[in-house]
């Protein structure tokens, strides 16, 4: 089987050309003459890299491939978010969503096939874990947006893809070096050529690898947060059995670079009798004092067989007043994508089929229970 040279590092590319017989002088030029056709210009095969010798294509066509993930369906929602289901074999298929807003567009990447953490309102963590994704997998789901939307060349003007999220299906920090690989091509000014400013890594929690990410890839960092004490988080985000508030909070006071110029985003979806209370709004802001971050509010996007209900309106604007007048910024995230299950938390392989809703619903009456309990007074 041919190496694919998409999701390659330069030096791998290197590598890779001087196994194929291109002389070890010439690998860096023909590396970098590769690397700009490949991600500056989103060559999909060889035959179009014309400044290049037809011999060294035909050699080029012989050895390597430009494999990108193969569309299985594109579904586009009446608000123009865009929803691709892509496959790259038997049973290996995610999901990648690109939202349209005024100024920007925001694509959301997936790092698993399936996910380990079976957060409770969420649709992805009702399918069990397949396998993480390749650096190539990662990147490519950027490059069939780019394909789509006709985004190329990477370095022009007015792109429609400006951010890119590590939000979509899985755990990203639990396919550490994948997830770095591929980061680190989608911020190659050189290649796909965004801001890592633009680029943000969303986890649930893995406390471990926090100040790693930071360290070494450098991305702003989001936390699914959705609670704020632990007897609700165990239940609706068990990571947090492992890696309770108190030390993730701490990584994210000591994350690396954060400042007011780059703080970190709390994500915080709105559960209905859950995590709603203007009390827990109060514990939000106590629980975040001294970190520099933006809570977004997140109404809860059903899916079938759902567990919990989405907060009243009334209720979430009443949460939010509480966390604006902490002093914090948190913005109610508009719902995208509903009617075609793209939007936050709704995302899943079409070929998994529904998982049944009887423990879904007797996991929301503990975790009702617990709410309770936890807002009595002792």
């Amino acid at each position: 089987m041919n190496t694919n040279l998409i999701g390659l590092s330069p030096d791998e590319l290197k590598s890779a050309l001087i196994a194929a017989g291109v002389a070890e002088k010439a690998a860096p030029m023909r590396a970098r003459q590769l690397w700009n056709w490949i991600y500056v210009h989103g060559a999909r095969d060889f035959a179009a890299m014309t400044n290049l010798a037809k011999d060294f294509r035909a050699t080029m066509a012989e050895c390597f491939v430009l494999a990108r993930p193969e569309i299985v369906s594109e579904q586009i929602s009446n608000d123009g978010t865009r929803k691709w289901l892509l496959r790259t074999g038997p049973g290996i298929e995610f999901e990648t969503v690109f939202i349209p807003e005024p100024g920007r567009g925001t694509l959301c990447v997936s790092s698993q096939v399936g996910c380990t953490l079976n957060c409770r309102f969420c649709h992805t963590g009702t399918q069990k874990l397949v396998r993480n994704l390749t650096a190539a997998e990662i990147v490519g789901q950027l490059m069939i947006a780019r394909d789509a939307l006709g985004d190329w060349p990477s370095t022009g003007e007015n792109r429609r893809v400006t951010n890119v999220v590590m939000m979509g299906m899985g755990e990203p920090l639990y396919n550490f070096e994948n997830v770095k690989a591929a980061l680190a091509l989608v911020t190659d000014g050189d290649g796909l050529a965004l801001s890592k400013r633009r680029v943000t890594l969303s986890t649930a929690g893995v406390v471990p690898l926090i100040a790693r990410a930071g360290r070494e890839i450098g991305s702003a960092l989001a936390i699914s947060l959705h609670a704020v004490r632990d007897e609700i988080r165990d239940v609706i985000v068990p990571l947090n059995k492992k890696y309770p508030l108190k030390e993730l909070l701490e990584a994210c006071r000591t994350y690396p670079g954060v400042s007011n110029a780059r703080r970190i985003t709390f994500e915080y979806v709105m559960l209905k009798g859950i995590n709603d209370s203007l009390a827990d709004a109060r514990e939000l802001v106590k629980v975040i004092r001294g970190i520099p971050a933006k809570i977004n509010l997140i109404p809860f996007n059903p899916w079938p067989g759902a567990p919990y209900e989405c907060s009243d309106w009334e209720q979430i604007e009443k949460f939010a007043q509480i966390v604006n007048r902490a002093g914090y910024a948190s913005p109610v995230r508009t719902p995208r994508g509903r009617d075609i299950m793209a939007a936050c938390g709704q995302l899943k392989s079409e070929s998994v089929k529904q998982r049944a809703s009887e423990r879904l619903a007797e996991e929301k009456m503990a975790v009702m229970r617990s709410a309770e309990l936890a807002r009595m007074p002792s």
